[in-house]
């Protein structure tokens, strides 16, 4: 889990968050715990499933929580959402704003896909 405030700077002219900022967001959380199941470099590849429920306004705490759904022999696919706190209601519970699945591909020196720790993979490189 981490947690961000939605600034100024990363507002639309009507004062909303922009769902771009949102997403990095989302990509930094889930790319945690996919660092760490390839035990090293990995990219994203895919966002499927994404829905914006709620806007985010200046202020708003946004916590971040990410779960791994399922892993391949060089993948990882993580569902990742976001929750919301306005600043003036800090012992309400989140409200969810967004969720979606990324998934990750761990890759090596080359920029090649590898195996996931314990996983193999076929004579050409790629995910068997």
């Amino acid at each position: 889990m981490g947690r961000v405030v939605a600034m100024p700077a990363d507002t639309n002219p009507e004062g909303d968050i922009f769902g771009g900022w949102l997403l990095a967001q989302m990509d930094l959380a889930g790319g945690t715990p996919a660092f760490e199941i390839a035990q090293g470099r990995c990219v994203t590849v895919a966002l499927d499933a994404m829905v914006f429920h709620e806007p985010v306004s200046v202020g708003d705490e946004v916590s971040l929580y990410a779960t791994v759904q399922k892993t391949g022999r060089s993948s990882i696919r993580i569902h990742v959402e976001a929750f919301k706190r306005a600043r003036n209601e800090m012992n309400a519970q989140g409200v969810r704003v967004t969720e979606g699945v990324f998934t990750y591909v761990a890759i090596d020196e080359n920029r090649r896909p590898r195996a996931l720790p314990g996983a193999e993979m076929t004579q050409s490189g790629l995910p068997g």
